[in-house]
């Protein structure tokens, strides 16, 4: 699989809540740089990520555009979030279902076919604007 198809891969299962399929698209050892947080490191600790994330929010990413190096081993996306804010996250304002759109992105690394890194960004402060906080 092309690192283009990767990535489309990777968010096509996103965008379909296929957690199966979209942790099979992650090396053992990927290394996941959260938005101005710390990396974490390995498939188990990107799982229980999604998990936390799926409880607290509800996103379909839109308006995708991939874009790789030549030789297939970096790449990058840019999206918009649409989302719904389901359940307060811990440090930040109290949710009930407010509606977000954001503008992000993520570099990856890609090893064989599967992403071996990411690294997600996005304005919290204007998420923080949008939800009310």
């Amino acid at each position: 699989m092309t690192a283009a198809a990767t990535i489309r891969a990777y968010y096509d299962a996103f965008n379909a809540g296929d957690m199966d399929r979209f942790l099979s698209l992650l090396t053992d050892d990927v290394a996941h740089d959260i938005n101005q947080g710390a990396r974490q490191t390995g498939k188990e600790a990107f799982s229980k990520f999604m998990d936390h994330m799926n409880r607290c929010y509800k996103e379909e990413l839109t308006d995708m555009v991939i874009m790789v190096n030549e030789d297939g081993t970096r790449g990058a996306a840019e999206f918009i979030v649409n989302g719904t804010y389901l359940a307060t996250d811990e440090g930040l304002p109290e949710a009930n279902g407010q509606t977000y759109r954001l503008p992000a992105g993520a570099f990856f690394e890609i090893r064989a076919g599967k992403v071996a890194r990411i690294s997600n960004y996005y304005s919290l402060p204007d998420w923080i604007a949008q939800v009310g906080g």
